[in-house]
């Protein structure tokens, strides 16, 4: 009996509503969090909602040529990946704006729109490698949900479409590459995420 009432001293102060603070030899209020609650199988519980993270193990290559190539791949990513948001984000801009307008001011519009965007971004965009406009062309597909060559032919028409294809093609690229996450745009959707994290 003498045993359960010591255990019972030692455990009295865990079950009081106060903290003793050492220093001041005040007794506290405890202190604690407010969070939502829900009832799950008939009981109260906390719910918290934990940001989403990504979990992954360091690369290993198999010789140095497969490790210059991620690395390539990381830099192409990260030096395109703004310009496919820019892209999706104006896209959606314009299907906007053009859906309020007659056939006539779409062309005029078009037109200002396409001067506007040569004038922000063309400088930029020529410095771009073959192999980052083959991914940009990718992330434009991932971003918008639609191919390069359906943008150029929504905005400009069926010929500059088919004109800017061929150019796409003497530089043995294609507008109407689509995105494969899960297949050969594997590496590149991994690159995507090093750079949404910041890990890159």
């Amino acid at each position: 009996m003498a045993r359960k009432i010591l255990i019972l001293l030692l455990f009295l102060p865990l079950l009081g509503n106060a903290q003793k603070d050492v220093t001041s030899g005040l007794v506290l209020p405890i202190q604690g969090v407010k969070v939502r609650t829900t009832v799950y199988e008939g009981d109260t519980i906390p719910y918290v909602v934990l940001p989403a993270i990504s979990c992954y193990t360091e690369k290993v290559f198999r010789n140095k040529r497969q490790q210059a190539a991620w690395d390539r791949t990381k830099y192409n990513v990260k030096k395109v990946y703004p310009y496919a948001i820019l892209a999706a984000a104006k896209l959606k801009e314009y299907d906007r704006i053009l859906s309020q307008m007659s056939e006539s001011e779409r062309e005029r519009y078009t037109k200002v729109a396409e001067n506007q965007l040569k004038e922000e971004f063309s400088d930029q965009l020529k410095q771009l490698s073959v192999n980052q406009g083959r991914i940009l062309i990718k992330l434009i597909d991932r971003e918008t949900g639609k191919t390069t060559y359906s943008v150029v032919k929504d905005m400009r028409g069926s010929f500059s479409a088919f004109m800017w294809q061929g150019v796409a093609l003497m530089f043995n690229s294609s507008l109407k590459s689509e995105y494969d996450p899960q297949g050969d745009d594997k590496a590149i959707e991994e690159a995507i995420k090093l750079v949404e994290n910041g890990d890159f």
